[in-house]
């Protein structure tokens, strides 16, 4: 119920009160000076002409003697009854009998239009209270405080980030104990940047400050401040820091900050004015002329590119925090953190697992584990084992099987052979990382994929790698060519062809691996998109420098392309049996891969036909 409801209510309760209270005085005390009579004494009383009225319901009478008192009597079926009274000159009134209605439904009757009238006048009254309430409270803070009800994240669940946990478990030590600081002339930094790609755990990691320090948490995002009312912004800042200075020492948790904080005057027309005002109040708030002290913000981003610079100074943000992507030992502890809920069965290897998840995030991993479990119940078993997170780790990064999918025998040969062709040219080129598996199953968009598991997380990229990658790419091709002959290509090559393309442009203009252009950077790679600017602006180049750069391009590719092309004709035997393989089973493993080809190299020697029988087990 509300506010206004509340007060409205006793009002209305103590109207009826006194209604009814009127009701039943005036029933008594016209009751008191009824009196009753016998019959006998009625009809000696209208002989003698005393009584000067009656009113006549039946057998019942009421009425008045000539001094004016009221009185009321029971008449037996007197048939001359009225004549006798007529006769003494008595006004007669009848009327018809009387109903049996009790006497609060009347009460009801007679105060039901005053009851309407009442409840069409509360209904008025909230309606008006909360159109005053929301005007009212328009420009409060939507901050929420995080109480002890929720689920408490500690540290022990925040994993793979340690660089990033070790600074923040300062703040949660200075505030559990902050004369320890002050006593050496410290002051713990008042906002705290969280900065790191979506899903690596930034919202978790404040979430375990939280649990972890002990003191009010409040929460909210830089969406809740952005308002197309001028003024309101600004209002929820000063409230929302109401709010935390009653409840110092506390933490204040501004989820994509950048909403609220981008750069002033970078949008069009000198930018929204209202978002700049709401900007401003929370720059003064930070660190103005008055001091917050004890009031602790920690702000999350994945662009912090876009943040005015003047949010970024010390004295706001004093720390930049950096929650990048696990490597290969932090995504290890983060499985083992998602795991602990999950039956696993002993031949799951984790280590495995990280070793073949690169790039991937806290909430990648997360929900890998989840469609492992999934799996795992589809397929009645009690525990999660191994095959479920390999088969959870391909529908994650190549989509689901499409089942559904109908491939003819020719078409089902063109992917094997093109699968196949990066696969030889993977194991047969310098620097290139280990083969994992290959399928020619349709998952999501691609018809076939080829594998490959990086030995550990790599931090750069040498030039042998990336030419290796390049003659990888276009190994499909190649294959098709070599195999089918040219007028027989596919365009399933066309994501291979894109992506060979933009790598060997980003090894020209960005990376300096061109020697006709040297190790010069062409083009603006760090301007924001808008308004149609490519993040390549070639446009910016010379026409001579762009038609150098295209050169370059080309032959990079078409190095690649000659490469592969080598190596397939040189191992085209190779390729038959793991097309042939590929056609069978559909999926080959990295080891099922190498036993096959180890087969074909004794076959080879032996001059043995082929035979089914020779391929390893699917």
């Amino acid at each position: 119920m509300k506010k206004q409801d509340l007060i409205i209510l006793p009002w209305v309760m103590l109207m009826l009160l006194l209604a009814l209270s009127t009701v039943l005085l005036s029933g008594t005390s016209q009751q008191a000076t009824v009196i009753d009579v016998p019959f006998s004494q009625f009809l000696e009383m209208t002989d003698t002409k005393r009584v000067k009225e009656v009113s006549i319901h039946e057998n019942s009478i009421r009425g008045r003697f000539s001094d004016g008192r009221a009185f009321t009597t029971y008449a037996p079926n007197d048939t001359n009854l009225v004549d006798r009274l007529y006769s003494k000159g008595v006004a007669i009134k009848a009327g018809p009998p009387d109903s049996a209605t009790p006497w609060f439904v009347s009460l009801v009757l007679q105060w039901l239009p005053l009851l309407f009238v009442i409840g069409v006048w509360i209904g008025m009254q909230r309606q008006m209270g909360s159109i005053w309430g929301n005007s009212f409270g328009f420009g409060r803070s939507r901050a929420r405080l995080l109480t002890d009800s929720r689920e408490r994240i500690t540290f022990e669940e925040v994993a793979g980030v340690d660089e990033a946990r070790a600074d923040l478990e300062e703040i949660v030590e200075f505030l559990r104990d902050p004369v320890r600081f002050h006593d050496l002339g410290g002051r713990i930094p008042r906002g705290v940047l969280l900065v790191g790609p979506p899903g690596t755990g930034k919202t978790l990691i404040a979430r375990a400050v939280a649990g972890e320090a002990g003191v009010p948490f409040f929460t909210t995002s830089g969406s809740d401040f952005v308002e197309m009312y001028v003024g309101v912004g600004a209002s929820r800042v000063r409230d929302m820091f109401g709010q935390a200075k009653k409840k110092a020492p506390c933490i204040v948790f501004i989820d994509e900050i950048d909403a609220v904080g981008r750069r002033r005057g970078a949008g069009l027309g000198g930018g929204n004015d209202e978002r700049e005002q709401t900007l401003n109040q929370l720059l003064v708030e930070m660190d103005g002329f008055e001091t917050n002290n004890g009031v602790i913000i920690i702000g999350a981003t994945n662009r912090p590119d876009v943040l005015d610079n003047a949010l970024l100074r010390p004295g706001r943000f004093d720390r930049q925090i950096v929650v990048p992507s696990p490597d290969t030992i932090g995504r290890e502890k983060i499985l083992a953190v998602h795991v602990r809920k999950v039956p696993l069965a002993p031949d799951v290897n984790l280590k495995i697992i990280a070793r073949g998840t690169p790039g991937f995030s806290g909430a990648d991993l997360m929900n890998l584990v989840n469609e492992a479990a999934l799996i795992a119940a589809r397929r009645d078993r009690s525990r999660v084992i191994q095959s479920d997170f390999d088969d959870a780790k391909d529908k994650v990064m190549m989509g689901a099987e499409r089942k559904s999918l109908v491939m003819t025998r020719e078409e089902k040969m063109l992917t094997a052979y093109h699968e196949g062709g990066h696969a030889i040219v993977a194991l047969n080129v310098p620097a290139a990382d280990p083969l994992h598996k290959v399928t020619i199953t349709p998952r999501g968009r691609a018809l076939g994929m080829v594998l490959q598991l990086p030995e550990r997380d790599q931090l750069s990229t040498s030039y042998a790698q990336m030419t290796a990658r390049l003659a990888i790419m276009m190994g499909g091709r190649v294959a098709e060519q070599v195999i089918f002959g040219s007028d027989k290509i596919t365009s399933g090559a066309e994501s291979d062809i894109a992506q060979a393309t933009q790598l060997a442009r980003m090894m020209v203009t960005r990376w300096g691996f061109s020697p006709a252009l040297g190790a010069v950077a062409y083009g603006k790679a760090d301007e924001e998109v808008f308004l149609g600017k490519s993040v390549m602006r070639q446009q910016d180049l010379s026409r001579l420098t762009a038609q150098k750069i295209d050169m370059e391009i080309k032959r990079l590719v078409e190095e690649g392309c000659n490469e592969a092309k080598r190596i397939i004709e040189q191992k085209r035997q190779d390729l038959e049996m793991l097309a042939q393989g590929l056609l069978e089973c559909e999926t080959l493993s990295g080891s099922q891969i190498s036993d096959l080809l180890r087969v074909q190299d004794r076959v080879a020697e032996t001059a043995e036909p082929i035979a089914c029988r020779s391929y390893p087990s699917c």
